[in-house]
């Protein structure tokens, strides 16, 4: 018998391509091409932060931002954005992206949520009922440098630390901890096998992970809350029962202008039709699930900060046994960030729809998404579909203790980690990021810089509010 000797293997597309530079024949390891990054953009590079003398004014960037909102929800979105620094930067994820393309990339690529900031992190349900904490917010996610969501993040924390009173040696040590959290997550990551990094930091493990103990009894009371936060608590609140001619007895929504407020059958009807698309762009097997249920009223409602003016609906569905499931259909515009990238020496994708765009990016960020995930088109225009009220629940990082806001940073900044992990290999991040705390110096004295300046920022909006020249409605 011939002496077997061994056989190469063929090469199969998607295997052996974890990172962009995988294809590259190339002597290194990732860890040390990280390494080497550090000769071209030196990790201290990162506190730097001017203000270049093309900048936009910050009232007529957000003016602009508003441009093909509905124009009638536009001061509900400037008077959010004026009740304090951090909402505004809330709303300012455009402006930011202009002021991040003029600071320090190294050039390393991935899928980024865009809006990183600490309000978009939360609770919310897996298919199974059980609550999971992860980034939740994707409307601007794009491909793009991993450092502009941990320099949102850490921006973020020191106005959300101001809003709560803390210091400001507590503001920037949360800003600190969070990019130190980043830094010590990603070095973990390269440790363990890529399954289970992957799926790593189990949020039972989150806590202890992060040291964040003293937010533990807040993540408690929010974890209680979120459970109880489901489609048939909301439709419960906002239906009442109805009967048709024929007397069959059904559910439809209630008006609470502005937030909640029906809509004509006509644009109710397009919505309703556009479901059709959505389910096509479900995974098989949730087919039988959805065929379940019948589409019983849409309404309009108002969310978020950022995304207030946006078109977006609500649908009520029930089941066989008058049992609800809620969808918010809303829509996608092009990613704020777009414009900017180039900038940052990152090519812009061509993207054929904008809701599949945020499903795809929110997929690739998520250890577990919502499984009712999709898209669709409404009247010409790109939506995202997803599952409302399942069992979502959000800590406010501008109403915790002193002593709780850097545990949330460290946490945050930890889910950060691994959630730029599931697009870019964590072993070229981690040689570059290193062991030391020079990169969370660096970024958190970014992190300080930036704070002010959005707060004078924040300043000229509450101008331009009390001089009549944006109108703005507070309180809703």
């Amino acid at each position: 018998m011939a002496e077997f000797k061994g056989a190469r293997l063929p090469h199969v597309k998607g295997f052996g391509q974890w990172s962009s530079q995988a294809s590259q024949p190339s002597r290194t390891s990732p860890k040390q091409e990280g390494k080497a990054l550090r000769r071209r953009v030196g990790r201290a590079s990162h506190e730097r932060f001017t203000v270049d003398d093309g900048r936009p004014d910050p009232v007529e960037a957000v003016e602009e931002s508003n441009r093909t909102r509905l124009p009638e929800l536009t001061p509900i979105r400037m008077g959010r954005m004026a009740a304090s620094p951090f909402a505004f930067l809330r709303g300012a994820a455009g402006l930011m992206a202009y002021d991040l393309a003029r600071t320090p990339v190294t050039g390393i690529g991935a899928q980024i949520c865009g809006d990183a900031h600490a309000a978009n992190f939360g609770l919310y349900a897996d298919a199974r009922g059980g609550l999971v904490m992860d980034l939740n917010d994707f409307d601007e996610t794009a491909h793009g440098p991993w450092e502009w969501d941990v320099k949102r993040l850490a921006a973020s924390l020191v106005l959300a630390g101001r809003e709560a009173g803390a210091s400001e040696d507590v503001c920037r040590e949360a800003a600190f901890d969070a990019v130190g959290a980043y830094r010590r997550t990603m070095r973990l990551l390269t440790k363990l096998p890529a399954l289970d990094a992957w799926n790593a930091i189990a949020d039972e493990e989150l806590v202890s992970h992060t040291d964040a103990r003293d937010l533990l009894g807040t993540l408690e009371s929010v974890s209680e809350k979120a459970r109880h936060n489901t489609s048939a608590r909301f439709a419960a609140k906002s239906t009442e029962r109805v009967r048709d001619e024929a007397g069959h007895e059904g559910r439809r929504f209630v008006d609470a202008p502005p937030v909640l407020r029906r809509i004509p059958d006509a644009e109710a009807a397009e919505v309703a039709f556009a479901l059709g698309e959505y389910v096509g762009t479900l995974s098989e097997d949730r087919l039988p699930l959805v065929a379940r249920y019948a589409i019983q009223d849409v309404a309009f409602r108002v969310v978020g900060t950022g995304s207030v003016g946006l078109r977006s609906y609500v649908v009520l569905l029930l089941d066989h046994r008058g049992e609800p499931l809620v969808l918010q259909v809303k829509e996608a515009r092009p990613s704020a960030l777009l414009p900017h990238l180039p900038t940052a020496g990152f090519a812009v994708p061509r993207v054929a729809h904008e809701g599949h765009r945020v499903v795809l990016g929110q997929k690739r960020m998520q250890v577990v998404s919502d499984f009712l995930l999709g898209w669709t088109t409404v009247a010409g225009r790109a939506f995202q579909v997803r599952q409302f009220r399942n069992r979502k629940g959000s800590v406010d990082p501008a109403a915790l203790a002193a002593d709780q806001i850097d545990d949330y940073g460290r946490m945050t900044g930890a889910l950060l980690a691994r959630a730029h992990a599931h697009s870019a290999d964590p072993r070229l991040i981690a040689g570059y990021v290193g062991k030391n705390d020079e990169l969370d110096t660096a970024m958190a004295a970014f992190a300080v810089a930036y704070a002010n300046r959005t707060e004078a920022d924040h300043t000229e909006l509450v101008r331009a509010v009390k001089e009549g020249r944006v109108a703005a409605e507070a309180g809703v």
